[in-house]
């Protein structure tokens, strides 16, 4: 894309659908970074088409799909006319693998293309894609999708992102693109990787695609300068989280040490050099604790591009929240009331999550208890090397058995929370059956709230930006 300047705020990338299309949109017609969550998004189109397409926007993304007859296969498989119906189950959706599935693939370009389409619909604002690195078996095909769209900035977290700027490349120019797959107890030696073949896939060569920016979300200065030491591997900036952002924070540097409340305990190690960042020579954005106008202004003062925030929009109207469950954290977190804890076990990624508590969700105990363990959408499966050489998958909130013949401790399995399933349930798309059973929801927000007492009762993303950047205009 051409040069322009950064901006000062980035919406983060809140999964699954919580930073959907409306949201970005509403943020990036202020001028600033609107960004959609890529996290499951072939999950989300495959079901909001099985609701009957409300409005009719996936259909009108699909229209303008490069490749009209893989869209239409979409369609064909999923689109349901008026919705199945609130007691009918969900088709499922091709679970990720290493082997290559070619209905998995179209259904993952098809959705992220969707989501950013919609996204960039009716203004010039730029928008971003945000993604796991934990993810790997979708990468490929989900950040072609997004670039077929027109995607500005793609981020990534929760993990390096070292092949990533020699994928979007390769992709840019409509080039086979592969990235390396981490498979637990695999021989040193041994490689395993999954890729897109662009031309394959669509059946022809679009247009010349713009090659998006890369933003690598990181909490240490280590790991930025790591990035940043070679052009195969430097992003064009990096996002700084604190351990106070929602979602996963990756853990304390050293021994894991709990507080009374059993939460991590972070100390000087934890944190973020500026200045070592800033003299790297790539932009970079504060995150975590820095949504308030002062905050802003401190982030620029450190040598910051500007600040990336999350909750404070997760909570605004035009969230991907379901708009009950929205309601309900918005009144408790307004009143004071609402406390959301910093969870070391309950991802099965492995990073400290946070957990909302929200009666009637999966922070509750009794609800936890009783949801049966299923894994049924394995976005966060880990694949591993079985005694016959072949390659299995595993998920430490599976069920328990099965994960114990997958040759894993049982300790494993205690407290971990299908996030998967949770989170596809904030936003209203959770798993159901004939007999009534609904997936409970899963939520996850920032642990500083405090940005609440500055913005209306029921607030905008319009609403955010223009309070987040009075404390630049005030200063001059």
């Amino acid at each position: 894309m051409s040069e322009a300047r950064p901006p000062l705020l980035i919406q983060g990338g809140m999964g699954v659908g919580v930073s959907g299309w409306r949201l970005a949109r509403a943020v990036a017609r202020t001028g600033q970074l609107g960004v959609v969550s890529g996290t499951a998004l072939d999950v989300v189109l495959a079901r909001r088409l099985q609701d009957g397409d409300p409005g009719g926007h996936l259909r009108r993304a699909l229209a303008h799909f490069p490749a009209p007859e893989v869209a239409e296969r979409v369609l064909s498989r999923y689109f349901v006319p008026g919705g199945a119906g609130d007691g009918l189950p969900y088709r499922p959706v091709p679970r990720l693998g290493l082997r290559s599935h070619r209905g998995r693939d179209e259904l993952t370009v098809v959705a992220n293309f969707a989501e950013v389409f919609l996204a960039k619909e009716g203004h010039e604002g730029p928008i971003g894609i945000n993604y796991l690195e934990k993810i790997q078996m979708a990468t490929p095909a989900a950040v072609y999708g997004a670039m077929l769209a027109g995607a500005d900035y793609v981020l990534m977290g929760a993990g390096i992102p070292s092949e990533i700027p020699r994928l979007l490349d390769a992709l840019a120019a409509h080039r086979p693109a592969r990235i390396s797959v981490a498979v637990a107890e695999a021989a040193a030696e041994d490689r395993h990787t999954v890729g897109i073949d662009p031309v394959a896939l669509l059946g022809r060569t679009p247009g010349p695609l713009e090659r998006p920016r890369l933003l690598a979300i990181v909490s240490s200065h280590v790991l930025a300068a790591y990035l940043a030491r070679s052009p195969q591997t430097r992003p064009d900036g990096f996002v700084l989280e604190s351990p106070v952002a929602g979602g996963h924070s990756a853990p304390p540097r050293g021994r894991m040490l709990l507080d009374a409340a059993g939460e991590p305990v972070y100390g000087p190690r934890d944190q973020v050099d500026t200045g070592k960042i800033a003299a790297l020579g790539l932009p970079f954005w504060l995150a975590g604790g820095y949504a308030t106008p002062d905050g802003l202004v401190r982030a620029v003062q450190a040598g910051a591009a500007g600040i990336q925030l999350g909750t404070a929009f997760a909570l605004c109207r035009e969230s991907g929240l379901d708009d009950t469950l929205r309601r309900r954290l918005l009144r408790r977190a307004s009143s004071g009331t609402l406390e959301v804890r910093n969870d070391p076990r309950a991802s099965p990624a492995g990073f400290p999550f946070k957990i909302a508590d929200l009666p009637g969700t999966l922070s509750d105990p009794d609800v936890y208890g009783d949801r049966p363990r299923l894994c049924d959408l394995g976005h966060l499966r880990t694949p591993y090397r079985k005694e016959d050489g072949a390659v299995g998958y595993r998920c430490p909130a599976e069920p328990v058995d099965t994960h114990v013949r997958k040759g894993r401790p049982v300790e494993d399995t205690v407290e971990r929370r299908c996030l998967c399933n949770g989170l596809v349930a904030a936003i209203g798309l959770g798993r159901r059956r004939p007999d009534g059973y609904r997936e409970p929801p899963l939520l996850t927000l920032g642990q500083d709230l405090g940005f609440l007492d500055e913005l209306p009762e029921d607030y905008s993303a319009a609403d955010v930006v223009d309070h987040i950047l009075s404390g630049v205009r005030a200063a001059g």
